[in-house]
């Protein structure tokens, strides 16, 4: 719930702190233990690690579906606890992902993410989304109906609609969570060109599994168990040859067989 005296989060660059963070579902079995991360105004921050190791969890806290049980997470110096939800939420765009669609036109699942927008506003995030083409070849253009969760369309296609309804938000903070992995290689590629693109000059937080999506994030952050174990460049954390390089090794013999296989 927003505190009596909550007031409107003011966002002037975008700078996310998270101090000294614990927190549990469970009091039995917590989370995150002591997390302190930074992401500076307009810098990608990745989040990477093996599952359960509190990735998602840092999400689902930037947007305060809870509240921490220890620490502080702030946006540009203010505590989230003392700004309204709606205030915090309006700031943040987010590309999961599955992206969730509604049963309804292109045209409304990108207008979703700012309803009041103007066509040529929704068409121009399309276009940034490099979804547009494919939208005006459609016999039904706009207003063709994606189905029930966006059947009718691919992985990709679905993602560009979300990437177009984010943009169209036009939020100063992005979460990136894992919004490639469902995709298929040369699909996930395209994709993140469109993603680095949006990125520009916006704070972004990125949940991977993939290693080669982040490598050219400002900062890697390794978690493991809900503790940071190293944060680097991907050069800095590959020449510590830790955690993060026995990782980067694994996947890259795993690529390695997927070609051969092929």
């Amino acid at each position: 719930e927003d505190s009596p005296d909550a007031k409107p989060i003011v966002v002037h660059g975008g700078r996310i702190a998270f101090r000294d963070v614990d927190f549990h579902y469970d009091t039995e079995r917590g989370i995150l233990h002591g997390v302190s991360l930074e992401v500076a105004a307009g810098k990608t921050v990745a989040l990477v690690g093996p599952s359960g190791s509190g990735k998602s969890t840092i999400g689902r806290l930037l947007f305060r579906f809870y509240d921490v049980t220890g620490g502080a997470i702030e946006i540009d110096g203010q505590d989230i606890r003392d700004v309204t939800q709606s205030s915090l939420r309006s700031q943040i765009g987010m590309v999961p992902q599955d992206t969730v669609l509604f049963n309804d036109s292109i045209l409304y699942n990108i207008a979703y993410g700012r309803p009041e927008a103007s066509r040529a506003e929704i068409e121009a995030a399309a276009r940034a989304a490099q979804i547009h083409d494919f939208v005006e070849r459609l016999p039904d253009g706009y207003e063709t109906t994606v189905g029930e969760r966006g059947l009718k369309l691919s992985g990709g296609e679905k993602q560009r609609v979300g990437i177009a309804r984010t943009l169209l938000k036009d939020p100063p903070i992005l979460l990136l969570d894992e919004a490639t992995s469902a995709l298929d290689t040369q699909t996930e590629r395209d994709i993140q060109d469109s993603l680095k693109a949006m990125g520009e000059g916006r704070s972004v937080i990125t949940i991977a599994h993939r290693l080669s999506t982040v490598v050219d994030a400002d900062r890697i952050v390794v978690l493991e168990r809900g503790v940071v174990v190293e944060s680097g460049t991907h050069a800095e954390l590959l020449e510590r040859d830790g955690r993060y390089t026995a990782m980067w090794s694994r996947q890259a013999s795993e690529r390695e067989e997927d070609v051969e296989a092929a």
